[in-house]
């Protein structure tokens, strides 16, 4: 008989303070990603980094959910293991691989500190620093990913059947707005009188605080566990691997898994370089171009969780991701021929990164079991993860490869590739819509219709 007694996921207090925890682990995770990416150019003047080089950094942060596969492995330990054990977990190696990002970036290792002979002694054409800061990007992003996987399972858990369109769009804000505060506050602390590795350090002390906060996390989670008397699912109910070749023989779960790739490999490689590219092209500060990236997360702190609404209240999901597939096509494309004002191109483009994720995360819990559901995001995270991996080296290539020097950079052939990517994207999208008709998952209803 199913349990009518109230618990914490009953008290919308509760459930939106649980919300704004988990997002504020979301918002360091995030805050950390593009923390690095306006001090490329000061990379290249301390350590000697070439774009290549930049874009290997940006890209190591997806190997280990790329060729490991850890996302979907993460899913896997989620939906057997449980929140709290995989998510202590993954977000310590989060926290983990920041601070050996920070140490490789500090001047006390780059005058021989622990780890800098060892890091000497092979491939000698990268510099130690290059090395130490991508082993911790790498464990970085070994956690990374799958404490989103785990986060968007905390979602479902405690919005399933209630607002859960809303809290994922408000999930994404929070997420955002770690972004933005890295967009904003990285150029000033670069320019601090404690010296430009503050602004690795801030970021590297900010994913700490975050696993502290998973840990108070934790304690509202057992509980909660408690009063629905599922600390122990049945072994029926269990993930098998064979469910997981059920999810990718879905059309609709694989269609919006690979808008999932197309999409993100069109936005986060691009913002990763974005305070570059608006430097080179508009020739502007350091410090105004990491304000122009800042408009991104900044537009998407508020029109995310405004279409979470329109989606829970309306629907028109799988409708909602064609408009901002297509807006992200027309975005980039006028990044890559034309010389409109960034701010407004930037404000745009992030009316289409708050589209898309803000339909298609909650549509996943429609299209999937719950008992699936951490294997699916996670599965998800590791094919977006390809896109991820490798765009930023594509386009570190291709700049490097169009421009004869390390200033002045022309961006218009890495913008047509992100266009391209764009396109591909507004073609999963039309499949999606085309095949929720035949497969009724509701994707176009409300989320409490479903």
């Amino acid at each position: 008989m199913e349990n009518l007694k109230k618990t914490l996921r009953d008290n919308a207090w509760i459930r939106w303070g649980m919300l704004l925890m988990v997002g504020f682990v979301l918002a360091a995770n995030y805050y950390f990603y593009d923390a690095l990416s306006p001090l490329k150019s000061k990379l290249t003047e301390e350590f000697g980094f070439t774009s290549t080089d930049f874009g290997f950094f940006v890209s190591v942060y997806s190997v280990p959910n790329v060729f490991l596969g850890m996302a979907v492995l993460g899913g896997i330990f989620l939906d057997k293991l449980g929140i709290r054990r995989t998510g202590f977990m993954f977000v310590s190696f989060m926290a983990l691989g920041a601070l050996l990002t920070a140490y490789g970036a500090s001047e006390y290792y780059s005058n021989g500190g622990w780890g800098n002979d060892f890091m000497s002694s092979f491939l000698p054409s990268y510099s130690p620093e290059l090395k130490m800061m991508l082993l911790g990007r790498f464990l970085f992003g070994l956690g990374a990913e799958t404490s989103i996987v785990v986060i968007s399972k905390i979602i479902v858990k405690w919005f399933k059947g209630k607002e859960l369109a809303l809290a994922f769009g408000v999930k994404l804000g929070l997420a955002r707005t770690g972004s933005l505060l890295a967009f904003v506050l990285s150029p000033i602390l670069i320019d601090s009188s404690w010296g430009w590795t503050t602004a690795i350090w801030f970021a590297a002390l900010f994913v700490t605080a975050g696993l502290l906060v998973f840990l108070i996390y934790m304690m509202l989670d057992l509980k909660l566990d408690r009063q629905q008397e599922s600390a122990h699912t049945d072994s029926s109910d269990a993930f098998k691997f064979s469910d997981l070749k059920d999810l990718i023989t879905t059309p609709s779960f694989l269609y919006v898994t690979l808008l999932c790739l197309t999409f993100y490999s069109a936005v986060f490689p691009f913002l990763s370089f974005s305070a570059d590219f608006f430097l080179n092209k508009f020739d502007l500060t350091a410090r105004q171009s990491g304000v122009i990236s800042a408009m991104l997360p900044f537009g998407t702190m508020f029109f995310t969780p405004l279409f979470g609404f329109i989606v829970d209240k309306w629907g028109r999901a799988a409708t909602l991701m064609i408009y901002g597939s297509a807006i992200l096509v027309v975005i980039h494309t006028c990044f890559a021929f034309t010389m409109i004002n960034p701010y407004v191109l930037m404000v745009v483009l992030g009316i289409a990164f708050s589209l898309v994720p803000a339909s298609m995360w909650p549509s996943v819990a429609k299209i999937v079991d719950e008992k699936k559901i951490g294997t699916a995001y996670g599965f998800m995270f590791s094919i977006q993860n390809i896109g991820l991996w490798i765009m930023p080296i594509l386009t570190g290539i291709v700049l490097d490869a169009t421009n004869e020097s390390k200033t002045n950079l022309d961006y218009t052939y890495a913008m047509i590739m992100f266009a391209a990517l764009g396109i591909f994207g507004l073609i999963f999208a039309f499949l999606l819509k085309r095949e929720d008709k035949v497969s009724g998952y509701g994707l176009e209803l409300p989320s409490n219709a479903k």
